[in-house]
């Protein structure tokens, strides 16, 4: 069976959001960032100007281990545009800080993914501009 790998050739280049940028810049620096609240901790995804627990302005961009277990996936045989080659992978994954992203899988094949199974990131640059995040068994 094929083995997943990251599929960064033809896809389309996300435009980042001012809010945004703190993450893309993360990325490109091979980290993951998010935003903690710092009026009730906790842990943002998407980054926005407010809380999405209580609210409140005081988010922070912190670094992520960049760590986490599958939460949900599923397999793409037939990708809705031919930029995507495939298989692919997308998931759901639960990151140990305490929030969820979306990301694809790599360095496996489809068969072996499991609900629970522990993944780590790491990125592939897109362009000079954006750098993708993936997810590897840990």
């Amino acid at each position: 069976m094929t083995t997943l790998e990251p599929r960064i050739d033809g896809i389309p280049t996300p435009t980042p959001s001012p809010e945004a940028g703190p993450y893309w810049e993360g990325t490109r620096a091979g980290e993951l960032r998010y935003q903690a609240c710092a009026t009730c901790g906790a842990a943002n995804f998407g980054p926005g100007l407010r809380c999405h627990a209580c609210q409140a302005d005081t988010l922070e961009w912190r670094r992520s281990a960049g760590e986490g277990v599958v939460y949900s996936w599923t397999v793409v045989w037939r990708p809705q545009t031919p930029a995507f080659d495939v298989p692919y992978a997308p998931a759901i994954i639960r990151l140990d800080e305490g929030y969820d992203m979306v990301s694809a899988l790599v360095g496996l094949v489809p068969d072996d993914i499991e609900a629970g199974m522990r993944v780590r990131v790491e990125f592939h640059a897109l362009d000079d501009t954006i750098t993708l995040p993936f997810f590897r068994p840990a």
